[in-house]
């Protein structure tokens, strides 16, 4: 029976080092994009269900999205389950759970993108919501209010762990330059210490840059074009990479996000083909939202021209809030055979640093 045991012991221990690890990981969060939306967007795009590439991954989970204490979640205390693998409170960004939204600090939750600067990785953030908005900021800062900009900013050019994140792309340029300088932070000067490349444009990045802030004044960039600009960049270290690309994919305007989520999953095609072996692409959600479709026959657009609005839309109902159901992840590449069954967001966490060795 011992020699048993420890025959056993050491084919796990075999198993273990024979599997792959990831030396990249890339996150995309396609907020707010439940599995109604999901498949409203694959007849929204393509007449059918199950059309879209996240459909075709090979490994599928359905993941939980509850808070510390209530069933359904914010952007904040979802994605701050997501990378850091505990849950917390509404409103509140990478903290724990003893936090208060705006009256009480929790304990520093670290980060997926914060273990990975420790460890001398290059790491981004890449959003089409505002740079200091809940799900892009829960990766590199710690706050009991998910709307202190300022004091999110600033924690770029003052990180808890390694040298901080190396890239952020996304707009609100203009609300996160006024509330820098409410606090007396003077955010040219700043980034330029920390070695990074300023600009309010895409296209602007240098192909040489190795640290990126691009502070945008539109939700409406090509995120395809920032995210391949970014992999070419962040790749050139040789230890890896986290990357974390966020879609605003909220239907409460209901073409736009119907468009946003087909395109993100055009962009998870391409990030897969360009990628290589090493690297984990997850795809998930940090909540789900209040769309239903309710008619609609094939061979007919389900957002016809001039009904754009929920309201006018037969096929359509979108009652405008966050919903507690289960989202979909889906996954591809080391560590990705993890992603199955039911999972809780905290999971998903645990998937990535298991991929990584960590």
């Amino acid at each position: 029976m011992t020699r048993r045991i420890l025959c056993l012991a050491l084919l796990s221990t075999a198993a273990w080092a024979a599997e792959q690890r990831a030396k990249n990981v890339i996150l995309f969060i396609a907020d707010a994009a439940g599995l109604s939306t999901i498949h409203a967007a694959s007849i929204h795009g393509y007449g059918e269900p199950h059309k879209l590439f996240i459909h075709k991954m090979p490994h599928h989970a359905l993941m939980e999205t509850s808070t510390a204490s209530a069933w359904v979640t914010d952007s904040a205390a979802g994605m701050t389950a997501i990378v850091t693998g505990q849950k917390t409170q509404p409103g509140v960004i990478s903290q724990s759970a003893s936090a208060v939204r705006g009256k009480q600090d929790g304990e520093p939750l670290k980060t997926i993108l914060e273990y990975a600067e420790e460890r001398g990785l290059s790491s981004g953030v890449i959003t089409n919501s505002p740079v200091t908005d809940a799900t892009p900021a829960a990766c590199y800062a710690h706050s009991n209010d998910r709307r202190s900009s300022g004091e999110i900013f600033a924690q770029i050019l003052s990180p808890r762990f390694g040298d901080g994140v190396d890239i952020v792309i996304g707009p609100g340029r203009k609300s996160i330059l006024a509330a820098a300088q409410s606090m007396g932070l003077d955010i040219e000067s700043g980034l330029k210490k920390k070695g990074f490349v300023y600009t309010d444009s895409v296209d602007a990045i240098p192909a040489s840059a190795r640290r990126v802030v691009a502070l945008l004044d539109s939700a409406e960039f090509d995120l395809d074009a920032a995210v391949t600009k970014a992999i070419s960049i962040l790749s050139r270290n040789p230890k890896g990479y986290f990357l974390m690309v966020e879609s605003d994919a909220h239907t409460n305007n209901l073409k736009r996000g119907l468009d946003r989520m087909v395109a993100v999953d055009k962009t998870v095609r391409k990030v897969v083909e360009m990628a290589g072996p090493d690297t984990l692409v997850i795809f998930a959600a940090d909540h789900s939202f209040d769309l239903r479709m309710r008619g609609g026959k094939r061979g007919e657009p389900i957002v016809p021209e001039g009904k754009e609005d929920s309201k006018a839309n037969p096929a359509i109902r979108v009652d405008n809030g966050h919903t507690g159901e289960d989202v979909l992840v889906a996954a591809q590449g080391p560590g990705a055979h993890r992603v199955k069954g039911f999972i809780a967001n905290t999971d998903l966490f645990r998937i990535m640093m298991a991929a990584y060795g960590w």
